[in-house]
């Protein structure tokens, strides 16, 4: 659903809160960065690659020299998945949700603060 720039999805003890870019059809969205808030206040945020465009910003690297000539891409919170589209992302979520993993992979953002 949208919300001003953001598309929510909502699922049962938590939303996921994407931010893709104007005028991009959902369905092609590759880089996005998101936020998981859980009902219970927790949150915890992160950007969605797709492999395509880290091969992108690798062969930018080498072009520029930055990343040792695109020899390495790295991200802190962030996730790599094999294809575009916010449906297909949002099952990923769902799944590291599902297991816990969203805690070594996302970024914790702690609880929100009353004047948020």
């Amino acid at each position: 659903m949208w919300d001003g720039a953001f598309y929510r999805v909502r699922r049962d003890g938590y939303e996921i809160c994407f931010v893709p870019d104007a005028g991009v059809p959902l369905d092609e969205i590759d880089d996005v960065d998101m936020w998981v808030l859980f009902d219970s206040g927790a949150r915890w945020s992160g950007t969605i690659y797709t492999l395509d465009v880290v091969r992108r910003n690798m062969e930018r690297g080498r072009q520029t020299g930055e990343c040792l000539d695109g020899r390495y891409f790295y991200l802190w919170d962030g996730l790599i998945v094999r294809d575009p589209g916010i449906d297909g992302m949002a099952e990923v979520v769902d799944d590291l949700v599902r297991s816990g993993d969203y805690t070594a992979v996302f970024r914790d953002l702690g609880p929100e603060a009353p004047d948020e």
